[in-house]
């Protein structure tokens, strides 16, 4: 889905930052870039885990540094903590973490890895063109951890995906069935795989295509 569909769909928007500037600043932009969405704001872990106990949302903004509750300082390592229960808890929510030590990130990579929701991240200095990019990425269940990656690193489920789609040439529906999975699920092992190949959406860009031949190139297939 691109952005002009999603602008226009009536969204339900979470944002975490208890700086009231910057969460200001993000609410004003969400608002002119979509001016459907229903948004909410928090400002601490805690009404974090209380809003989402009674509220769906689509997508979950949240800045590493908050504190847990009102009136105790913001630390990373609250951010970190709510991040690894949200994805225990909801693990198809849309997420992206809108920090400036996304570096932190690495302490839960592999709970990231194995979250079945968008994961998207973006440094608070990105330019509000690439961020509002991200977080449409993060709607449509995308991954995108390419600043946390150092190097490739591929699961047997994944080479196996890419064997009966490329080799085999199988679509989706009969994948599943032979890898005793979900359909959802194979769509989730294709983000993962694209985002460690460093695949993202671009308008024109055939990604299944451009799957098979970075793959070529790394040598995951023939």
């Amino acid at each position: 889905m691109n952005h002009n569909e999603l602008k226009t769909e009536k969204l339900k928007i979470l944002v975490v930052d208890d700086h009231q500037i910057v969460l200001g600043g993000m609410l004003s932009i969400l608002r002119e870039n979509y001016s459907r969405a229903e948004i909410f704001s928090v400002q601490t872990a805690e009404e974090t885990i209380r809003l989402l106990s009674t509220e769906y949302v689509d997508v979950a903004i949240i800045d590493l540094s908050i504190p847990y509750e009102l009136g105790i300082p913001a630390q990373i390592q609250t951010g970190i903590h709510l991040l690894k229960l949200l994805m225990s808890t909801y693990p198809y929510l849309n997420i992206m973490v809108q920090s400036s030590s996304i570096e932190s990130l690495l302490r839960i990579e592999h709970d990231i890895e194995n979250h079945q929701g968008g994961f998207t991240i973006a440094d608070k200095s990105l330019l509000v063109k690439e961020m509002i990019k991200r977080l449409d990425w993060a709607l449509s269940g995308i991954t995108y951890t390419k600043e946390l990656k150092r190097y490739l690193e591929v699961k047997p489920e994944w080479l196996e995906l890419l064997r009966l789609a490329f080799n085999e040439g199988l679509q989706d529906k009969v994948i599943a069935q032979k890898m005793y999975k979900s359909e959802r699920m194979i769509r989730h092992y294709w983000t993962k795989i694209q985002n460690a190949l460093e695949i993202y959406p671009e308008e024109g860009r055939n990604i299944r295509a451009f799957t098979l031949m970075r793959a070529r190139e790394e040598g995951l297939i023939d």
